[in-house]
């Protein structure tokens, strides 16, 4: 699907292609709580200052320390046709270090195009360096039997996080209250 244009994983080396999986690598930039501007987070009335951008330089590590969350981002932009879904799952090793890749969003639905924003954890009792390049998860990809009528990105579905690149925020706040 890749060669045939049908299926966008971009860049790609050909060792990133697994038997049943395609590795992402950890991008430059991440999201980090400014816990000492924000007392609460409340998901419809989001802070403007709840979260800061880091970069971190080449040749540098991000330190994710025991018990910190962070938002991340892969280095390749995916795009999905209309009958393929996929789903982002940690490596093993690394998981076996105490990093978890994502909390809930570990789904990637049909049309969807962008980098990947990754919910970083550490779950370890010692901190994890966190190299951009680094092969921090994978996709394996779902066909599904026909295509969506309503594609991620479709105006009726109130999509948020289309062409995104870089982390990208909660945008919980863009939700009809209840």
């Amino acid at each position: 699907m890749i060669a045939d244009g049908l299926l966008i994983v971009d860049p790609i080396e050909p060792e990133q292609i697994q038997p049943a999986s395609v590795d992402v690598r950890l991008g430059n930039e991440f999201l980090v709580f400014r816990n000492h501007t924000c007392d609460v987070i409340d998901p419809y009335d989001k802070p403007s200052d709840l979260m800061e951008k880091v970069a971190v330089k080449e040749g540098q590590a991000f330190v994710l320390h025991p018990g910190e969350f962070v938002l991340g981002t892969t280095l390749e932009v995916v795009g999905l046709p209309d009958d393929l879904v996929a789903r982002v799952e940690g490596k093993s090793s690394l998981g076996r270090l105490g990093l978890l890749i994502h909390a809930t969003a570990g789904f990637v639905d049909p049309l969807f195009k962008g980098q990947v924003t990754l919910e970083l954890s550490n779950v370890a009792t010692l901190p994890i360096k966190l190299w951009p390049g680094m092969r921090i998860g994978q996709f394996s990809f779902h066909k599904i039997d026909k295509s969506v009528e309503r594609g991620y990105g479709h105006p009726e579905l109130n999509s948020k996080y289309m062409d995104q690149s870089g982390p990208v925020a909660s945008q919980y706040n863009r939700n009809a209250s209840s």
